[in-house]
């Protein structure tokens, strides 16, 4: 088990810190903010892309640094998830940068959805135009009337209507909802209900234009909408689309879920780390460049210890993920399920910890927009919830590892 980087790794990590420096750091603060002026409303239907934005999206494509958590080397860069893992770190620093190597969510569990589950039809109308960034998409799964983090509890509907899909129900919290790109969504619902547990949902590609899909709002998260992405309500009321935009087959919607979240949480937690990486530069940098009593602050209340604790945290943060993607590279998402829920609890949370460890540092600067600490407070927070909760982690972890002692005792 070697998890240092590959050499194909470390070269696009050099072009990609090296691109992170000159082009995306230098415009993060102007971006943040025409981004926050957008629409302080939540009014969708306003907002726009960014020239700049999608200046830098080309010039990443021209040097080749795009679609790199794909492992195909001829749609992708062929890169393994233990190699796009340190590259997922990077773009982590900056809020708005995985889009800018079309590698966002949820674009890119959705582009692997199709890459894996699509038919060939589905894959040139929906796939292509994702892998060239033309088209945005969303991925429709949560519900407000039901506890989510129990994926057998949705409710929104597929059936089977001849050669049509009926789609009826309501999603919330589908990220990209708002950007004025999107153009398709991956819709979760019950089509089976009385199979087995497991087999009751299906997936299917639905044109947000299709007569029926209302988008009812954009969700704030800490106040804010996250223009031009958004968090959105979403209905579906007598949607009909063709058969053949059913991925895989009536019933498989659990099964396809579960290839696409394992590559999935290893890039949020990589980015996670990315973050928690900047903020503990960040707190070490604002600690010896300000004194209180006599002192620079880092030399205060504990700082130093602080600074110890974050570093073993992040440290222990990555380990624990690039095992995580070293076991999904070797024996597949099936067999890493331990591994992929450990990080979703422990990444998250550390890097809430230092996070906060670094507002404490900056004072209110700390909590204001004219740092990333607030951002990176949300995505920590937002992270806890999003894929499913700790607690429906933690059980997943208790449970392999009781079977394990159970199955022990049988033989």
């Amino acid at each position: 088990m070697d998890f240092s980087n590959s050499e194909r790794s470390n070269d696009y990590l050099a072009q990609l810190n090296q691109f992170m420096n000159e082009k995306v750091l230098p415009v993060e603060q102007s971006v943040l903010a025409a981004n926050r002026a957008l629409n302080p409303t939540g009014n969708w239907q306003e907002w726009r892309t960014l020239d700049e934005v999608e200046q830098l999206k080309k010039d990443a494509k021209a040097q080749g640094l795009w679609n790199l958590f794909l492992p195909d080397a001829q749609l992708g860069q062929g890169l393994t998830c233990s190699e796009y893992a340190p590259l997922a770190e990077a773009t982590g620093k900056v809020i708005f940068a995985p889009e800018i190597f079309n590698c966002n969510a949820p674009d890119t569990g959705n582009m692997e959805v199709l890459y894996h589950f699509g038919s060939d039809a589905q894959k040139q109308q929906w796939l292509k135009p994702l892998l060239a960034g033309d088209i945005r998409s969303v991925f429709c799964m949560t519900e407000p009337e039901v506890a989510s983090s129990d994926a057998t509890n949705m409710e929104a509907t597929i059936a089977a209507d001849g050669d049509e899909l009926v789609i009826n129900g309501r999603k919330w919290w589908s990220t990209g909802l708002g950007h004025p790109n999107a153009k398709v969504a991956i819709v979760m619902g019950l089509s089976k209900p009385d199979a087995a547990k497991h087999e009751r949902h299906s997936m299917a590609l639905v044109p947000l234009d299709a007569p029926g899909v209302s988008i009812k709002r954009m969700l704030t998260a800490y106040g804010e909408y996250d223009a031009p992405y958004g968090h959105g309500e979403v209905t579906f009321t007598n949607v009909r689309v063709p058969t053949e935009n059913l991925i895989w087959d009536l019933g498989k919607g659990f099964a396809i879920a579960q290839g696409r979240l394992g590559p999935g949480r290893i890039h949020h937690c990589m980015r996670a780390i990315g973050a928690a990486e900047r903020a503990l530069a960040m707190a070490i940098q604002r600690g010896l460049s300000r004194q209180a009593f006599g002192k620079p602050i880092i030399q205060l209340g504990g700082n130093t210890e602080r600074i110890a604790q974050a570093r073993i945290q992040i440290d222990q943060a990555r380990l624990l993920t690039l095992n995580a993607a070293w076991k999904i590279d070797n024996f597949g998402v099936k067999n890493a399920m331990t591994e992929i829920s450990a990080i979703k609890v422990a990444v998250p949370n550390m890097l809430q910890d230092v996070v906060d460890m670094a507002i404490q540092m900056h004072g209110g600067a700390g909590v204001s927009d004219d740092t990333p600490l607030a951002s990176f407070t949300a995505m920590a927070r937002i992270l806890r919830i999003a894929d499913g909760p700790d607690e429906v982690h933690r059980h997943m972890v208790s449970r392999l590892e009781i079977a394990k002692h159970l199955k022990g005792k049988a033989s």
